[in-house]
């Protein structure tokens, strides 16, 4: 056995459960305490911390469902990193693992779970070497980064809890929390606003107090972000129900049959999480590139992009520049390449997801043949079923892919509470996490119906 299968048949792991299927309240347990622990443990301020430049960058902790400053200031970073890196090597064939099989699946997971302990050490020591969050005077750097990467291994872990104990994925969990807190405060808080006090941080508290001051324009602007969030949420929960059912029938029963349902957004949220990160990277590295002297990947003015890749895919204020009659030719400009980044960049991680985790045509005919089901009018044959499925699942991941990256550059130029891209993964994950528990708690109501999904 070579040292590299060894090391991933002795990586570290949480076991997973040894019953064929956990109850609902099992599940929702699990899931509960690891959401609890999140928001603890962003509370828990580093020990030593001086200087924190990362704090400006609140929509990367959110992106990130990070919290900077604290333990989990790396949040899913690290992982969704791993991801990226390990699926461009898959797809380009540099490194090939066979999906169809167990071992090439294990592999898989356990090279992007190296992956993910690497990124992790490299990221905390990146932040505290170039300043990001720099120690106090007298404090050892390696203090900082050995807390960093405590909080990076617990959230890794937490993520696989919540895979394997509770609903959905822990990556899409701290997002969904993130933006949920988020959307919360920037809705109803309060308290006075840091760029204005003299007005609500909450958008809906600070409409009532300009129309009582008789300013029209903030009005203006806190209702376009209020309509901008609720619109974002009503189209999204649309696209996610929109789905193609294939008719299937038992072979051995006649008469008896289901629909094997292909949602229009067929990879669900995972290739605009990837993106976002993707980009929350890009805007950390080159304001710490910045700092350190090389602004390879542009300049900042105060917190906002100014020149360089990093200003093509920051999203313009379209709407509150509209409202204060300052639009320009470029800013249409600038947002059209924003909007095609977004979109080209769903497509290519649409794609890759479904060919890396067992969504793409040939995984789902083994599943569906697996469950004893055929096409009416097909002979039982797993090719056909492949090429009948390819005529859907191909068109549904690019199409599903340009619609979501569609929808989550035009929430972000609109102005919406919180980012936009955010609030679309937000309603897409819980969404998702809500068909999940309903699935579940029918299954554990019924006993015909888990004999039925067994």
């Amino acid at each position: 056995m070579s040292v590299i299968q060894n090391m991933l048949m002795n990586l570290p792991e949480i076991a997973g459960p040894t019953q064929k299927r956990l109850s609902f309240k099992e599940k929702l347990k699990w899931t509960l305490i690891v959401l609890v622990l999140f928001f603890i443990m962003g509370v828990i301020p580093l020990f030593g911390l001086g200087e924190n430049q990362l704090a400006q960058f609140e929509y990367l902790s959110i992106m990130l469902g990070a919290s900077f400053g604290s333990i989990i200031s790396l949040g899913i970073g690290p992982l969704v990193t791993s991801s990226i890196v390990l699926q461009l090597l898959n797809g380009s064939g540099l490194v090939k693992f066979d999906l169809t099989t167990p071992e090439g699946k294990r592999n898989f997971q356990g090279i992007q779970k190296l992956l993910g302990f690497f990124f992790i050490v490299f990221e905390a020591a990146i932040f505290v070497l170039m300043g990001g969050l720099a120690p106090l005077p007298g404090v050892p750097a390696w203090m900082l980064i050995f807390q960093l990467t405590l909080g990076g291994i617990i959230i890794m872990f937490m993520d696989e809890v919540v895979s394997k104990w509770g609903f959905g994925s822990g990556i899409s969990l701290f997002i969904a929390a993130g933006v949920s807190q988020s959307i919360f405060i920037r809705a109803l808080s309060p308290l006075p606003s840091p760029t204005n006090p003299a007005i609500a941080a909450g958008a809906i508290p600070a409409l009532f107090q300009s129309l009582a001051a008789g300013d029209p324009q903030t009005a203006a602007l806190n209702i376009a972000a209020i309509l901008s969030t609720v619109f974002v949420f009503s189209i999204s929960v649309y696209a996610q129900a929109m789905k193609i059912e294939i008719p299937l029938s038992f072979g051995r029963i006649r008469g008896h049959g289901i629909r094997w349902p292909l949602s229009f957004i067929y990879t669900s949220v995972i290739p605009v999480i990837l993106v976002s990160a993707l980009m929350a990277n890009v805007q950390l590295w080159a304001r710490l590139l910045e700092r350190w002297g090389h602004p390879i990947l542009g300049t900042f003015i105060g917190n906002m992009p100014a020149t360089g890749l990093v200003a093509w895919i920051y999203p313009p204020d379209l709407i509150g520049k509209l409202i204060k009659g300052s639009i320009a030719g470029a800013d249409i400009g600038h947002s059209l390449v924003y909007m095609l980044f977004m979109i080209v960049g769903a497509v290519v991680f649409s794609i890759f997801w479904m060919q890396t985790a067992g969504m793409d045509a040939r995984s789902q005919a083994k599943q569906i043949m697996a469950s004893g089901l055929q096409v009416p009018g097909f002979r039982k044959d797993e090719r056909i079923l492949e090429r009948l499925l390819n005529r859907y699942i191909w068109p549904l991941t690019v199409m599903g892919g340009i619609a979501i990256g569609f929808l989550a550059s035009s929430a972000d130029l609109t102005g919406a509470l919180s980012q936009g891209t955010g609030i679309l993964l937000s309603v897409m994950i819980i969404y998702k996490l809500y068909e999940e528990i309903a699935k579940q708690h029918m299954m554990d109501m019924h006993p015909m119906m888990r004999k039925f999904m067994e």
